[in-house]
């Protein structure tokens, strides 16, 4: 049916035709409205993979957050309604007198971006338990003045379509000024690193650091997954990923002597040419380390999806005297295949695994498998995400041998010549 989402305030969400007789009523007398059009396709990728419950759920949400932005300027006889139809959007109308040009000239496009900033805020949430990708909405507003000649409909439809359409030229700009935004971030290297300890578990002593990413500059990619998954989205992961890297070496020889760096890289990393040859060699000389104090962290989905570019990194770094580990192990289906498949130096376990891994029987089965398999092909199982002393004694007591987490140590941005922690 039309008319059974409802929206998070309680109240059900109606259509734009369940609800045109009001609409011709209020039109006529006003002789103007003002539209505000919600483009919400992205919620189709919902209702495929969790049906119409969650689609209406999460549409629901969208309305009610547009309800609450707008509350203080919905006056009597404004309506927030579906749109058409089998069309993911949700549309407001506002009725102003038609003199009341000030509203529809300069009040409508402040209301348009204030809805649009204030859903793409909280748009990681508007998904959630169905997706943890924020979803992207577009809104664009328009004007409709009443003429008798035409039927309201018509005139309801061809505002409709100009909103879509300026909603559409909305995310054009925002998307070409995010793209310039993260290419200036690339070029000017605004990004800088932290280094969160990796330790011993049974007497504290640290084996390395792994360099994690920070944005600088633009509050909008300040996190490592907002930085990645805009690059994915604006096709630039490779540099990246390239950038991270250097930005990691540079720093790394603040590193107390004798800690291994453990580095992220992506797989296609193989083709980056500062990570060939005498390059390579050259690459480490000038930042004072050796082949054996870096170990390359390649994520188990990607190396899932890339064994013959995985198999072709380890042999050639292993072979230069690198160390490999597999990243979050655990975290998807493929974890004992690819470890065995693989055979790297380390095993990092996700944290996923870990997060209950003192209360879980089934998980605690897992890691011992995990570990098992890694004693047997010469591996070093490293349990990511450490965060209570619980989790702690169990993972002592099923003998994993290193870990990192916030319990053992945060990750640390430090000075030239200061050691992290200090």
């Amino acid at each position: 049916m039309e008319n059974d989402s409802v929206s998070a305030l309680g109240s059900p969400l109606r259509s734009i035709g369940q609800e045109i007789d009001p609409i011709r009523s209020h039109f006529a007398e006003s002789g103007a409205l003002g539209m505000l059009v919600i483009d919400a396709m992205s919620l189709e990728e919902i209702e495929r993979s969790y049906g119409v419950a969650a689609h209406r759920q999460v549409t629901g949400r969208v309305a009610a957050q547009t309800r609450e932005v707008l509350s203080d300027r919905l006056e009597s006889g404004d309506l927030v309604v579906l749109g058409e139809l089998g069309r993911d959007e949700v549309i407001v109308l506002l009725f102003r007198e038609r003199r009341n040009d000030g509203f529809y000239r300069s009040e409508l496009p402040k209301l348009a971006r204030t809805v649009g900033e204030s859903l793409s805020s909280v748009g990681n949430r508007f998904g959630y338990p169905f997706t943890r990708q924020p979803l992207r909405f577009s809104v664009g507003e328009a004007l409709a003045l009443y003429d008798p000649t035409l039927r309201p409909e018509v005139l309801i439809r061809r505002a409709r379509d100009q909103a879509l359409r300026n909603a559409d030229l909305n995310a054009r700009i925002e998307e070409r000024s995010r793209r310039e935004e993260f290419i200036s971030l690339i070029l000017a290297e605004q990004v800088s690193m932290v280094f969160e300890p990796i330790v011993k578990l049974t007497n504290g002593e640290i084996l390395g650091y792994e360099a994690l990413v920070r944005g600088v500059g633009h509050p909008s990619l300040a996190s490592p997954k907002e930085l990645f998954d805009t690059a994915a989205e604006m096709d630039l992961l490779f540099e990246l990923d390239c950038l991270c890297r250097r930005q990691a070496l540079r720093q790394a020889k603040r590193l107390p002597n004798g800690s291994k760096l453990f580095l992220n890289l992506l797989p296609s990393a193989i083709y980056d040419p500062a990570f060939e040859g005498d390059a390579l060699r050259s690459t480490l000389q000038d930042h004072q380390l050796r082949p054996c104090d870096v170990v390359f962290e390649i994520s188990e989905r990607e190396s899932i999806g890339n064994f013959a570019i995985f198999r072709e990194l380890c042999d050639r770094y292993s072979g230069l005297g690198f160390k490999i580990a597999m990243d979050d192990v655990g975290a998807g289906y493929g974890s004992l295949e690819a470890v065995t498949e693989l055979a790297p130096d380390y095993v990092k376990v996700d944290i996923a695994l870990i997060r209950a891994i003192d209360s879980d029987p089934t998980r605690r089965e897992v890691l011992v498998a995990l570990n098992g398999i890694a004693r047997r092909i010469g591996a070093q199982v490293i349990a990511e995400g450490i965060e209570t002393p619980e989790q702690l004694e169990t993972l002592k007591e099923l003998a994993v041998p290193y870990g990192q987490g916030y319990f053992l140590g945060r990750a640390t941005r430090f000075d030239p010549g200061e050691a992290p922690g200090d």
